[in-house]
């Protein structure tokens, strides 16, 4: 059975061979049905996900208009990425050094983002990262021990943390809460990247809880990032 994400892709195809063009109506929703030999119900399936991505326009009683794409935005907050992955996708190479790794006992902000008990143990994970040989941001992780338990004594971590948590611990970030904030100069943190004591380097803060596809909290982290490096951008509608 054909889906509508199976039709969303064709009429994606359809639009960047320039058979239809922008500007140009669709056909009617009974001819693309017929066409796509799918149901109508599959068919406004397929093309509300293409009028929320932006690229088509539907005026009820009119038609629906191929229009313009949107231009693609670099470092989308609404997109869950890792450091890494965003260093990579800037083209540059990604190294990092750990500067501890180990189990320690839960502070109370913590606990409360970690939905834990305040003095119970987690696991503190904390690396500078570095992009081209330059570091480019600190990194602090907070998870529960009673969700990686040995993980991290029993193998070697390095790379993706988000993958070693798929791969060792069989957890699966599915989403997190963000708040971005403006950290104090004399933070020790954005000491740490500073490249020029006479010079302030920008950085900013991503605090972000994450969870599982059940909801469950498992990872805190506090990201800093230059801001010369790292730029986040939101796509903001109107209603």
């Amino acid at each position: 059975m054909i889906g509508y994400q199976h039709i969303k892709q064709e009429i994606e195809k359809m639009i960047d061979n320039r058979l239809w063009k922008v500007g140009q109506r669709l056909p009617s929703e009974y001819e693309l049905a017929k066409y796509f030999n799918v149901s109508r119900e599959t068919l406004r399936a397929a093309i509300k996900l293409l009028e929320q991505e932006g690229k088509l326009l539907v005026k009820h009683g009119i038609g629906t208009f191929v229009i313009k794409p949107l231009p693609v935005i670099p470092s989308r907050l609404e997109v869950l990425q890792s450091t890494g992955t965003m260093i990579k996708l800037a083209g540059l190479t990604e190294a990092d050094t750990k500067e501890m790794i180990g189990e320690v006992v839960c502070k109370k902000e913590w606990a409360d983002a970690l939905n834990i008990a305040e003095d119970s143990s987690v696991v503190k994970l904390e690396r500078v990262r570095y992009a081209d040989g330059e570091a480019v941001a600190y990194s602090i992780n907070i998870m529960p021990k009673e969700l990686v338990e040995d993980a991290f004594e029993r193998v070697n971590f390095s790379g993706s943390l988000f993958g070693f948590l798929e791969e060792t611990c069989k957890i699966h970030i599915a989403r997190a809460d963000t708040e971005l904030l403006v950290p104090l100069k004399q933070d020790k943190y954005v000491r740490r990247l500073q490249m020029d004591e006479e010079v302030d380097t920008p950085v900013i803060l991503m605090k972000q809880l994450h969870y599982d596809e059940r909801n469950r909290e498992v990872l805190y982290s506090f990201d800093y990032l230059r801001n010369d490096i790292f730029n986040f951008w939101i796509r903001r509608e109107r209603k």
